[in-house]
């Protein structure tokens, strides 16, 4: 790791700008950026070592930032939230069990006994390529909070509200207001160092129990949201999650990508293209239950828990022969149409909270 490759890294990053620039295409940043990634990492030209211990180390931090940004973004102290709550759980569930059905045919249509990993992948989606979309797209109404609830909420309940006891304390006391008036005038900045020590502390305890910082990034920024997030220090850290670490992410995320495989071994395109496919499919039932299929298919996107499978799986000789590669070109599917979906819900979501609003 050194300068070359944060060179390399903060140039490719431009391409999600730059795709995202003309509004008629819909293309949100973020695509860009795995794009830059693929073409600079292990399926491209390989001038990002996706594997360095420093490299992955800024990516993680970018991941936790992002989480935590968009943890913020979620409109937790408005009444609509508790209804999404209990509607993004039966939709979880409508999808689970549609994974299930499909995991298990797919696993009997070509021949493996990887039945339970296919289900996980088809019932998972990614928070860090969802919630980011979200965001960057600006959607809002009340499907989107129930799309919100069904795809990052679930499981950091506990977390969450540990966080927001001991700010909520601060808050009352004054000790928050006495830090800000001395920050602010004296450009310290101690909310932003302060808001970052509790931020790696809490990834700290997530590394350490062998979970994402995904849950320490996202349960901070909802305890974060309860209490109010103050303008100047949302402001500091959009620059850092949106004008370095978070590209940083996406384009390691990309640079991880190895697609190439899938060369050597053309049966397990089949395989890939299904699994995408059939991820779609699995998301898609969430219609029968009011969600737009729009949504259903953003809820889609996921590419974290594939690369996880793919390593672990190669790494313990598992995985038949493509079949790690096959896993990361159906994450590619569901990314691609997920960022189709997210243009064809940006009107729905607008015409939905000019009703919230009226």
């Amino acid at each position: 790791m050194d300068f070359q490759t944060l060179a390399i890294i903060s140039v490719v990053a431009l391409l999600g700008p730059l795709l995202a620039t003309p509004r008629r295409w819909n293309i949100p940043v973020v695509i860009g950026q795995l794009a830059a990634g693929i073409i600079v990492g292990r399926t491209g030209f390989g001038l990002v070592d996706a594997a360095d211990p420093t490299l992955t180390l800024l990516a993680d931090v970018g991941f936790a930032l992002i989480m935590f940004v968009a943890g913020t973004h979620v409109p937790v102290r408005t009444g609509a939230i508790r209804a999404a709550f209990s509607a993004g759980l039966v939709r979880a569930m409508l999808v689970t069990v549609s994974a299930s059905a499909l995991g298990v045919a797919i696993a009997m249509m070509f021949g493996t006994n990887h039945a339970p990993l296919y289900i996980v992948l088809l019932a998972s989606s990614s928070a860090a390529l969802v919630l980011p979309l979200i965001h960057s797209l600006g959607l809002r109404g009340r499907s989107i909070l129930e799309l919100t609830a069904q795809v990052a909420i679930a499981g950091r309940a506990a977390l969450t509200v540990a966080v927001y006891l001991l700010l909520s304390r601060l808050e009352k006391n004054g000790s928050r207001a006495r830090l800000h008036k001395l920050s602010a005038n004296r450009k310290f900045a101690l909310e932003l160092r302060i808001q970052l020590a509790i931020l790696f502390a809490l990834s700290a305890v997530a590394v350490f129990s062998h979970v994402s910082v995904m849950l320490a990034g996202f349960a901070f920024g909802l305890a974060v949201a309860m209490l109010g997030e103050p303008r100047r220090l949302a402001r500091q850290l959009f620059a850092l999650a949106d004008g370095f670490f978070g590209p940083l992410f996406f384009v390691w995320l990309g640079a991880s990508l190895a697609l190439r495989d899938l060369a050597d071994h053309p049966q397990m395109i089949a395989l890939g293209l299904t699994l995408g496919l059939a991820t779609l499919l699995t998301h898609a039932t969430t219609r029968m239950v009011g969600l737009p299929l729009s949504f259903g298919l953003l809820s889609a996107a996921q590419l974290g828990i594939p690369i996880a499978a793919a390593t672990i799986g190669s790494q313990l000789h598992v995985l038949a022969p493509g079949e790690a590669a096959a896993l990361l070109l159906g994450a590619l599917v569901t990314i691609v149409v997920a960022a189709a979906a997210s243009g064809w819900a940006r009107p729905r979501a607008a015409s939905a909270a000019e009703k919230t609003v009226g």
